[in-house]
């Protein structure tokens, strides 16, 4: 088996590597501060750079917060590209810049190595179960290669085009998401605040057309008032300035996704911005003076 790469021991990260190894497969990994327990117990090699990562490893995998995040993994001094060799993969999951994500590929592949953007949705709970969706940029022959240890952290995997449609997937994705907690917040505000048990409300429509994934995992966050991420307000603001810059590059009005970014942009004015997403709800809270699960006089 090809000795792996492993950069980026996250909320998402550390779940993912621990199914890696599980698998039976060896590990050498690096992270910013210290690597998690769970890792270092499971049998994983520290490195203290990229650079050391990618002179072990075969295939390197990144999954870190932003754009300029990955930039500084891969290029920086003791980064990645310095401990490539010819015929090894970087495979990146964060969820970045589709446009950087191109220029990214085209510095690895001068190195005689081949690139792969892969992010990924489905959360911590996605990651700790092995069911994300993977959304993946790459050559056939690449993606041939890498899938065997996508299918070991997710089940969705779907090739879906060259270097950065994965990235583009994944922007497309967030949008979708911001919209249905706007949606999901929206609906169970309106039925708490007439007098409802959103806890039953929300029950109700799991089992009808409005049944998402939204409602049954933040619709319950919402109604239990728990917001400890998850997925950090912080991080799906990053995905949607991507989406609304792209658009104005294309010359596209995405209004939804700019209302839902200014929800969160008011989350962030109130010290939310490490909320979980689904706390997008407080900022429709904020604005009807009113929170859901407190008794109405409706």
């Amino acid at each position: 088996m090809s000795k792996l790469g492993f950069i980026g021991l996250g909320i998402m990260g550390t779940p993912m590597a621990a199914r890696l190894m599980a698998a039976g497969h060896s590990l050498v990994v690096n992270t910013k501060g210290d690597v998690p327990e769970d890792i270092v117990k499971a049998g994983a090699t520290v490195c203290e750079t990229g650079r050391e990562v990618a002179e072990q490893a075969d295939i390197v995998f990144v999954i870190v917060p932003d754009t300029p995040d990955v930039a500084a993994v891969l290029f920086s001094e003791g980064g990645v590209a310095e401990g490539l060799s010819a015929g090894k993969t970087v495979v990146d999951m964060s969820s970045i810049s589709p446009v950087e994500t191109k220029d990214y590929a085209a510095r690895i592949e001068q190195l005689g190595c081949d690139y792969v953007d892969a992010p990924v949705s489905g959360g911590e709970v996605g990651a700790k179960q092995g069911s994300l969706s993977i959304m993946v940029g790459a050559k056939d022959d690449v993606f041939a290669r890498v899938k065997p240890y996508f299918e070991i952290m997710g089940k969705n995997i779907t090739l879906v085009g060259g270097i950065g449609a994965g990235q583009t997937a994944k922007v497309a994705n967030q949008m979708i998401v911001a919209m249905n907690i706007e949606a999901v917040g929206e609906a169970l505000l309106f039925a708490s605040r007439a007098g409802a048990d959103p806890a039953r409300v929300r029950e109700a429509l799991m089992g009808g057309f409005a049944s998402s994934r939204i409602l049954e995992l933040h619709g319950e966050r919402m109604v239990k008032r728990t917001f400890d991420p998850g997925f950090r307000i912080a991080l799906h603001q990053k995905d949607l300035n991507l989406a609304l810059s792209a658009g104005r590059q294309m010359g596209l009005s995405l209004p939804n996704t700019a209302t839902c970014q200014e929800l969160f942009n008011a989350c962030a004015a109130h010290d939310g911005s490490g909320w979980d997403h689904s706390g997008m709800v407080k900022a429709l809270e904020l604005l009807a003076g009113y929170e859901i699960g407190q008794d109405s006089d409706a």
